[in-house]
This record gives structure tokens, sequence and C-alpha cells, in this order.
């Protein structure tokens, strides 16, 4: 029997570079470079952010990450968590620069300590100076669809809007502007940030999301390689129904059979 495939899909496009995965991982609060590994593995990701102020890719008396997440296999993308001000992040990405050659970056400048929200001023701020300076820059903000747009007009090449606090595992919190930010933008949205469980990943890519990005949900797992293969099936499974184009809701029954002529 013949079998039917999903509406057809074009590849996930972020500054040029095609990637089939639409499920992007990070590279901290594992066990072990070893258990990240196998989980970068089993959720099929084909990019995993680097914290550079946390993790380990130069020093050889330590363990390195490139031992175990080859970045030949994987796209490591360099990102500035931790940093609160432009400078900071801009400094840290072009360290990252200059130890890898990694020009594809994601910024984050954040708030405080308590929420690590965004600071949307000093955000826009360093993306348009790193942009100037020639990095490809992939933005975490607030899912505030003004800024988004202001984030896209400055020549971000995706914009990545919370879907809640970091490392809180509440889900997306506002559909509503994360739909519109979709609706609005002409670059790849990823949802980073909040995502708990796989639910919460379909729940993005069935909103229309081009991609999510996780770590605290896999990596605090109690099994993180088993919750690491229900993310990629999870974003799989949302990509596929955005696809197709869920049913209208309604406010009464709507029978399966109709009633009429019934014996």
């Amino acid at each position: 029997m013949a079998t039917r495939s999903p509406s057809k899909d074009i590849p996930l496009t972020i500054a040029g570079q095609e990637f089939s995965s639409r499920l992007i991982i990070g590279t901290g609060k594992y066990k072990d470079y070893a258990q990240n590994a196998l989980a970068a593995e089993a959720s099929g990701c084909e990019i995993v952010t680097v914290a550079i102020r946390r993790v380990n890719i130069t020093d050889k008396d330590k363990p390195l990450l490139v031992d175990h997440v080859d970045p030949k296999t994987y796209t490591y993308l360099p990102n500035t968590a931790g940093c609160f001000t432009a400078e900071d992040a801009i400094r840290t990405l072009r360290l990252a620069r200059e130890a890898g050659g990694w020009n594809l970056v994601k910024l984050e400048v954040l708030s405080d300590k308590k929420t690590l929200y965004p600071d949307m001023e000093e955000t826009l701020r360093a993306a348009k100076l790193l942009i100037a300076d020639g990095f490809e820059v992939m933005v975490y903000c607030s899912d505030d669809p003004v800024y988004a747009r202001k984030l896209e007009d400055a020549g971000c090449c995706a914009i990545m809007p919370l879907g809640s606090l970091i490392g809180s595992g509440l889900g997306i919190q506002n559909p509503i502007n994360i739909r519109l930010i979709v609706e609005q933008s002409s670059v790849p949205v990823i949802v980073d940030a909040g995502v708990g469980t796989a639910s919460d990943a379909a729940m993005a890519m069935e909103l229309g999301c081009d991609g999510v990005l996780m770590n605290t949900a896999i990596a605090e797992a109690k099994d993180p390689i088993i919750m690491a293969s229900a993310m990629k099936h999870a974003v799989i499974a949302g990509r596929e129904a955005y696809l197709a184009g869920r049913m209208a809701k309604k406010r009464y029954a709507d029978p399966s059979s109709p009633l009429a002529g019934l014996l």
C-alpha cells in the first residue's frame, strides 16, 4: 500500500547553511561530555550551542568537549551565556572567532541573574555592532514582536524568542506572541528557552516556528538520552502537524459519520 508523505517541506536554512534537523541542543548541565555526546546523537541534532565562558574547548589539561562532540559532525554555535552587557557579549564572541574561526553565533545579553531575561536594549545594540563586524547573529530575545522586528531589520539571521525563562521548564507561556513573530518574520524563528518536555517542543513547531533550542529539558531529565530521542520525534511531529494544517476548532460536536438516513 502506498503511503502519503506530508506536505513538502524545505530545509531549515540559517545564514545560507541548510540543516535537516530543526532541533538544536546545548552542551551544559550534563553529567559529563560523554553523556552530552550520547544525547546529541539520540536527538538527531546538527547544531550544538557552546557557552564560551563555561565549556572547555581549548584547555587540553581538562576534559574537552571536542573530544566527545565532534565539531566536524556538529555545527558549533558559540553563545554569550552569562553576559550582562553588550561589551561583554561582543568580547566573548570575538574571542570565540579567534579560537575556533566561528562566525555563526548566538547572542544573548541578560538583564539580571534571577530571571535571566534578555535585556533587549543591550541585545539590539550588541547585535548591530556584531553584524557590522561580520558576524552572522542568531539572537535570543523576549517574545516581543516589536523588538523581534527591530532585530531582523538590524540584520540578525535568526530570531530566537523565549518560550519562558531559561531553565524553567514552564513551556510556551505566550503562544499568541510567538505566532505573531512567526507571521512577521522572513528569517527563521527558533523558540529558545523554557521547553520542559516533548509536548512543549511540539507546540512550538505547531505554531509555525522553524526550530527549537533546548538544554535543561534534556540534560536534567532523569534519562537524558531517552528525552533527547523524545524531543527529536516531538519536533518532527509538530512540524508535520503544522504543514498538514490542523482542523478548525468548533463550538459544538461534529459527528464523524452522518446522522441523516440512519435506520
